[in-house]
């Protein structure tokens, strides 16, 4: 890829455009480390403002055309952030939950965030910063595994507004196996809740943003989604109401278990309506994945030992693809550690047993429920989700 990428910028180079080709030799800080390393460029200076697209993103060459503007004649504006768009969405099934989950953060979460108080968390990638309001922010820090929200948050407490751009998508891989997913959603979980630990008191004492803006943040954007969000889920629907089986003095009206959640779910699924078949199917994934993001929420909030673990998210890309294709068909090989899952198997083993309890005690018929998160837990914790890549 780096060579690729090289070729690629001497190739324009040689036609007299100004374009540079620059790596560091080490990965001290990671993707933060790196943004921080380029902002120091002697050429820099002379730009207003920085573009940052990860390696597997394909932007359309007018995105500058489409971005910039915004960014001149609005000068209380830092950041302009464009959709992404999934070019490999039906690789597999679990790349179509993906799908279900992002289409609602980019058509619900960014887009009122942007409308009602111009600020939401920049995705990474896609998006167009103002220097000036980078710099004034304090420029790129390391100190938790996600710099980009770090960054939004430290620019909206400076008074400085985004923008995100709905209509313009850009073109990028989801994560196709289970362990990259896994990997990536530890991360997205894990950061966001230690970055709430470090900033909540800076963003209480904050003079330069109103009080309502302190509470969206805090609030909405923290609390709800990034801390709240992930916890309930799992402790509700895989741990109190499968309990309720077994103490049948606890009882769950049907609004709480079934009504308002289904409800809620319908909502977050019409960002992607050719999915709306799948949606079953995303409520399991989506219940199993709250264990590994619980975990890693508390393990951000306690900063515990894998709070600052960064491992970049493996995209299988069509040249691999294509590759793997060309070799003869081997049995995959079994790892223990790769493939096998023991706190997702442990719970679907409880969910299993609770289904159990229920066919013979119950009266609620829960156990249809019960069975089919059990399996769903089984199977992932097996390691049975995603494109399934023989080792070498």
């Amino acid at each position: 890829m780096k060579n690729l990428v090289e070729l690629e910028c001497q190739r324009w180079a040689s036609k007299g455009i100004n374009i540079k080709y620059e790596i560091r030799d080490n990965r001290n800080g990671y993707k933060a480390g790196a943004l921080k390393e380029g902002m120091k460029r002697s050429y820099v200076k002379h730009c207003d403002y920085v573009v940052i697209f990860d390696a597997d993103f394909q932007p359309e060459p007018d995105f500058l055309w489409r971005t910039i503007p915004f960014l001149v004649h609005n000068p209380e504006l830092a950041l302009v952030q464009a959709r992404w768009k999934f070019v490999n969405a039906d690789e597999c099934l679990m790349t179509r939950m993906q799908e279900m989950s992002l289409d609602y953060h980019f058509t619900v979460e960014q887009e009122v965030g942007s409308s009602t108080y111009a600020f939401f968390g920049f995705n990474g990638t896609a998006g167009v910063w103002r220097i000036a309001a980078l710099n004034e922010a304090g420029g790129w820090k390391d100190r938790t595994t996600v710099e980009d929200m770090d960054l939004a948050v430290r620019a909206s407490l400076k008074g400085w507004k985004f923008l995100y751009l709905g209509s313009l998508k850009v073109k990028n891989e989801l994560p196709s196996t289970l362990k990259a997913y896994r990997y990536q959603q530890h991360r997205w979980s894990c950061g966001p809740a230690n970055l709430f630990r470090k900033m909540v008191m800076e963003i209480i004492t904050n003079k330069k943003v109103t009080s309502w803006k302190k509470v969206h943040v805090i609030y909405s954007f923290f609390v709800v989604r990034k801390l709240v969000a992930h916890i309930v889920t799992f402790i509700f629907y895989c741990v109190v109401l499968p309990a309720t089986v077994l103490v049948p003095e606890v009882e769950v009206p049907k609004w709480g278990a079934v009504y308002i959640p289904s409800i809620i779910t319908i909502l977050n699924a019409v960002g992607t309506p050719r999915s709306l078949h799948l949606m079953v199917f995303w409520i399991l994934f989506e219940n199993v994945m709250s264990l590994h993001r619980t975990k890693a929420t508390f393990i951000g909030l306690l900063e515990a030992g894998r709070v600052n673990e960064w491992i970049v998210t493996e995209k299988l890309g069509d040249a691999l693809k294509a590759k793997a294709a060309t070799k003869a068909p081997r049995k995959p090989r079994f790892r223990f550690g790769e493939r096998l899952h023991l706190l997702e198997l442990c719970v679907g083993a409880y969910l299993f047993f609770c289904g159990c309890y229920d066919v013979v005690f119950g009266k609620n018929h829960y156990f249809v429920y019960l069975y089919t998160q059990a399996i769903a837990f089984f199977i992932m914790g097996f390691g049975y989700v995603g494109t399934i890549v023989p080792n070498s």
